[in-house]
């Protein structure tokens, strides 16, 4: 679920048709037949323009500065995609000197070869999802490679290029990406301006997405909340229809060798956060075609248990209260300005009669209690107060309810909508040159990148300042309508066991403070070792959700990043592929040391070692 923090760092095509019916969806089995992909693109990409940076190698990626544009108000194809490398980067991956990526883990290096994308589409979806294939110019048909990737959080496409990319293209892998149904195609509602396959901003042609209400409602509207297809229940098939164009697009890179199949290509699947959930509800499939699968961090509700959303509309409601009762947070946000929001919040839930305590300090640890009740452990709700502090829960919830409830723009049962930000920071029209960068630096659920959210309760704030935090929290405990449209959906995305023939490695950091441990792999895992998968599970102490918060010194003084363990597992599953004589990763309870103002070293990441056979 991870977003880029702002201050850091589709009408479907009428041509579009798919070759399987939506009764071959209706449950996880036999892998459907192979999806028509339309609007497919080849583009080449060497010298200073390559495959992994754009060209912009580590000093640029730093930057805080993104890539130009020409014309601000018209980018071409090669400028809107360097920018969305760029910001890829920049949300994931901690980049900073020191850290470690491209020295201790990770791989920078310019990579020439060509790029395949496309628009596919999931039986029963209303609206196609972004599929790109990288291939490198030192892909080896004699031994062939694919990763398979699906973007982490909502989004773009390049959306998992610091995991998939780093790695696989440096072991001369083909890399397929995929952007789950998500991803950063925003509609302009009021100018008719969406996206083309490119990139590139337009009012016509064959965009990525236009929601089907465009002409009547006014703002933004992005896939994610406003696709009616609640893309969340179909990551797996994203995922393996990311795959299979890989395999499509290896049979256009090299007709003469081809063709590639899952028995002739190794095949890796990877992901993180909601990417990570992806490769999890990929291997509920039989015969999905993957020999290996590593998640991290995994946004993933297991069946029976509270979903995530119910955490998220908890902390929403709880958390700048709870905050209050625990010491040394980390820093951002700033700790007096969180203490005069939490303490208002603490009495706002006081007269609501959702916390108890006559004064502050025991209204914060009636708060607490409630979300220590609820799984969270003092470390989690101590990295979740950067997620408090710049109003994610709220975002978070607002555009998940929106798509369990298959709502389109201007639909949302509890009044929430979104608009570019005027100069004032009211809500207003989108200048040209604000709407040309979306596609390229959004992350897929707003706010940010000129994109605001909208709190259509506004005007009950006096009689009802809880009022649209309480209606979010209701649609996943009430009795109303749209409480069950939301459900439904919620159990849609419910994970299921996995299938037994695949090795998988769970990794996750023990104080997650957005897709908490506890809640998610801590639960999945069990399951899956019920149904007799394969299954290792890395839990990594001082680690917590955003690796690019490291780039502030008081994170970096407590955690570590999460990728390095990413990288890790894929190498020692990589290498039990090639020779089966060398041992899968097995459980750890990893406990590695925070670098804090030094060098990372590798030793202090503690990496687990394979043991021997």
């Amino acid at each position: 679920m991870s977003i880029r923090p702002a201050f850091l760092l589709c009408a479907a095509l009428p041509l579009f048709v798919a070759c399987v019916s939506v009764a071959d969806a209706a449950a996880p089995g036999p892998i459907a037949a192979a999806p028509v992909f339309e609007q497919w693109r080849e583009t080449r990409h060497r010298g200073n323009d390559e495959l992994l940076t754009a060209g912009l190698g580590i000093e640029a990626l730093r930057s805080t500065t993104a890539p130009p544009f020409a014309n601000p108000a018209h980018p071409t194809a090669d400028e809107a995609r360097r920018r969305a490398i760029w910001s890829s980067w920049r949300g994931i991956a901690d980049l900073t000197p020191g850290g470690g990526f491209g020295e201790v883990y990770g791989n920078l290096q310019a990579v020439p070869g060509r790029e395949f994308s496309a628009y596919a589409r999931v039986p029963g979806a209303r609206h196609p999802h972004r599929v790109l294939v990288q291939v490198p110019d030192t892909f080896d048909v004699a031994r062939r490679c694919l990763v398979v990737a699906a973007s982490s959080g909502s989004r773009g496409i390049y959306g998992a290029i610091s995991v998939a990319g780093s790695w696989g293209l440096a072991h001369g892998c083909a890399v397929a990406y995929t952007d789950k149904g998500a991803g950063s195609d925003y509609y302009d509602l009021d100018a008719g301006s969406g996206f083309q396959a490119d990139g590139t901003p337009a009012t016509q042609g064959a965009l990525a997405f236009v929601p089907a209400n465009a002409g009547a409602t006014h703002g933004v509207a992005f896939k994610h909340a406003h696709s009616g297809d609640n893309p969340e229940a179909d990551w797996g098939r994203h995922l393996l229809q990311a795959r299979q164009f890989g395999l499509q697009a290896l049979d256009r890179a090299y007709p003469r060798s081809a063709p590639f199949t899952t028995a002739t290509t190794r095949t890796l699947g990877v992901g993180v956060s909601n990417g990570g959930g992806a490769v999890l509800r990929a291997a509920e499939f039989d015969g999905a075609g993957f020999d290996a699968l590593v998640a991290g961090e995994p946004n993933v509700s297991v069946a029976g248990a509270p979903p995530l959303y119910d955490f998220v509309t908890q902390s929403a409601v709880l958390m700048p209260c709870a905050l209050l009762a625990l010491e040394d947070l980390p820093q951002p946000p700033l700790q007096a300005a969180a203490a005069q929001v939490g303490a208002v919040r603490c009495a706002l839930l006081k007269s609501a009669g959702q916390v108890q305590g006559d004064d502050t300090a025991a209204q914060a640890r009636s708060a607490r209690q409630q979300l220590g009740e609820a799984g969270l452990s003092d470390g989690a709700l101590r990295a979740g107060a950067f997620s408090t502090g710049f109003d994610l829960w709220r975002a978070i919830a607002v555009t998940y309810a929106s798509a369990y409830g298959r709502y389109g723009a201007g639909e949302h049962p509890c009044g929430y909508s979104f608009s570019a930000a005027g100069a004032n920071g009211s809500p207003g029209p989108a200048s040209a040159e604000v709407r040309a960068s979306w596609w390229s630096e959004g992350s897929g659920i707003p706010p940010g990148s000129g994109v605001m959210l909208v709190d259509g309760n506004a005007a009950h704030a006096a009689d009802d300042p809880l009022r649209g935090l309480n209606c979010l929290r209701a649609l996943g405990t009430g009795d109303s309508a749209d409480a069950h449209r939301v459900r439904a959906g919620i159990a849609d995305a419910a994970a299921g066991p996995p299938r037994r023939d695949v090795p998988i490695v769970v990794i996750h950091g023990v104080d997650d403070g957005l897709v908490p441990i506890s809640m998610t792999s801590d639960r999945y895992v069990p399951l899956a070792r019920t149904a007799g998968a394969k299954i290792a599970y890395w839990r990594v102490s001082n680690a917590q959700h955003f690796d690019s918060l490291l780039a502030f010194p008081d994170y970096r003084k407590r955690y570590v990043p999460l990728l390095p363990y990413l990288f890790a597992a894929m190498d020692q599953v990589w290498a039990h592929l090639q020779d089966p004589t060398r041992a899968l990763p097995q459980d750890a309870l990893i406990q590695p040391t925070p670098r804090a103002e030094a060098p990372l070293r590798r030793d202090q990441l503690s990496i687990p070692a394979v043991s021997a056979r």
